[in-house]
């Protein structure tokens, strides 16, 4: 029992360092919380969910229409709110309050839109069965989201160290002032960060049918509680410390959902608390920059 919850705790813990990862890049490029990025996590959801019932399409392939349609969209979304957010005086705590607006609004037109009934996808849509792993039975979906989910994370650390507007993007994240003295387009950079959350978070969502058994319209404000977790656990600030954070995260939920079933739904406020008692930057310990 404890060996299945290790390892099923850390292929999810892989899964939850992808939910957190486009929320931790956009607060460490623009200083700014998406708390509608459990949405989009929604969205993404339902596009695969759509695809499946609409075109049968695998949702393992709708994993790069729904990157390349969400970055898409993020872009445009990105210059229509987040410069004016950055002239004002506390653009964190504006960032709050529009982005939560626009989580409601998301919410209440998917509701509008399709309701509030529970959805999800097949495993066996997937073409895999339970798979043993180190004696264990682990579902194939699982896997392939774990998977995805260390891909993405080799492709953005290969774009933020090895690529030049990747150097600018930590540029940016490291000092955001003297990156505009020495001749960084923030703006551009900035909505192309956007842009890979949002992405992100759509691909996230995709697997969310199979990770988290169902989706509705109104799961964004639980992934943002549970992404929020994620990254203050990492470092805030730092993207690749999700990976750190989604590990510690679903190591410690399924140890709870095997031990202690009842207390499951209240690890994120937990962790929450412990962790910004005490080291608020994260395990990582970043400093977060101040204006």
């Amino acid at each position: 029992m404890l060996t299945y919850a290790l390892l099923t705790g850390l292929i999810f813990g892989l899964y939850f360092g992808l939910v957190g990862l486009g929320m931790n890049l956009v607060f460490g490029v623009m200083r700014i919380v998406n708390l509608a990025h459990g949405d989009v996590l929604m969205l993404g959801a339902f596009t695969a969910f759509w695809l499946m019932r609409v075109a049968a399409v695998s949702p393992v392939l709708t994993v790069i229409g729904s990157f390349v349609l969400f970055f898409a969209i993020g872009i445009p979304v990105y210059y229509a709110l987040v410069p004016r957010l950055q002239r004002s005086r506390e653009p964190e705590m504006l960032s709050l309050i529009l982005f939560f607006g626009l989580s409601q609004v998301i919410e209440a037109v998917m509701s509008m839109l399709f309701g509030n009934n529970e959805r999800s996808i097949p495993s066996r849509i997937l073409g895999g069965g339970p798979v043993p792993v180190l004696g264990q039975t682990i579902p194939f979906a699982w896997l392939c989201a774990a998977a995805v989910s260390v891909g993405l994370f080799c492709a953005t650390y290969l774009y933020l160290y090895h690529t030049r507007l990747g150097r600018q993007t930590r540029a940016i994240m490291a000092q955001r002032e003297e990156a505009v003295t020495i001749g960084v387009d923030v703006n551009r950079v900035s909505a192309v960060a956007f842009g890979l959350g949002t992405g992100l978070a759509a691909v996230a969502g995709v697997f969310a049918p199979f990770m988290l058994g169902s989706f509705t319209p109104s799961i964004g404000v639980p992934i943002d509680l549970v992404s929020f977790a994620i990254v203050v656990i990492g470092s805030l600030g730092n993207p690749l410390g999700t990976i750190l954070g989604g590990a510690i995260y679903g190591v410690c939920l399924m140890l709870m959902r095997t031990y202690l079933s009842s207390f499951a739904d209240l690890l994120p406020n937990l962790v929450l608390i412990l962790v910004l008692l005490v080291r608020p930057t994260g395990l990582l310990g970043r400093r977060v920059r101040h204006a």
